[in-house]
């Protein structure tokens, strides 16, 4: 795989539209079950099998659609405290045919966020430039700080420092502020991202 035909796609992804992409969020009563499973993540020592069951249970209620349902048990699969790999691949498929078959206007989301799922499976198996083909189609869907970060996380792996340092010099100077702030706190909470950080920069 040629990851630098790759990389010519994401700086002309990034160039294309970079003024305007709106951030999308999951909002109302699954706005609601997303908090809740996010918390229950949170918590010390918390047990996948019983996350598992409060996002089943969430979708069971009607307050998960089942393509969020889907994603949401991906995550926990692929978190490295369970890191079953065969089971997050089959549920980023069945994801992947949920959301083909539900369509709509969140149709380019579900989608980004199968890629996303995808890019964290190579990613975590030390396969990068398959995860960086992955994270680069997430962010043709959808221009989001998640998918940036991934990509300059997914380039340092690869050793391309000075391209991180300078696809984020482009993010910062050509994006909306509200995003490339995101990106700045995603690159704070991000141990892959440190050398990007302040008081890290060249």
């Amino acid at each position: 795989m040629d990851y630098r035909s790759i990389l010519d796609r994401i700086l002309q992804t990034v160039d294309e539209e970079a003024y305007v992409t709106p951030l999308r969020r999951i909002g109302g009563e699954e706005g609601l079950a997303v908090g809740l499973i996010r918390e229950a993540m949170r918590q010390q020592g918390w047990d996948p099998e019983q996350v598992r069951a409060l996002i089943l249970r969430l979708q069971d209620e009607g307050r998960l659609r089942r393509v969020t349902a889907l994603s949401a048990l991906h995550i926990v699969a692929a978190h490295p405290k369970v890191a079953n790999w065969s089971e997050a691949a089959r549920l980023a498929g069945e994801q992947e045919f949920v959301a083909l078959e539900e369509g709509g206007p969140d149709l380019n989301h579900n989608l980004a966020s199968v890629d996303r799922h995808r890019g964290v499976i190579a990613f975590s198996n030390q396969h990068y430039e398959a995860a960086l083909d992955h994270f680069g189609r997430a962010l043709e869907r959808e221009r989001s700080a998640a998918n940036l970060g991934n990509i300059l996380s997914t380039l340092i792996r690869l050793g391309e420092e000075d391209e991180a340092r300078s696809l984020h010099s482009q993010i910062r100077a050509s994006y909306p502020p509200a995003l490339v702030d995101e990106l700045e706190a995603y690159i704070q909470q991000d141990h892959d991202l440190a050398l990007l950080r302040t008081e890290n920069a060249p």
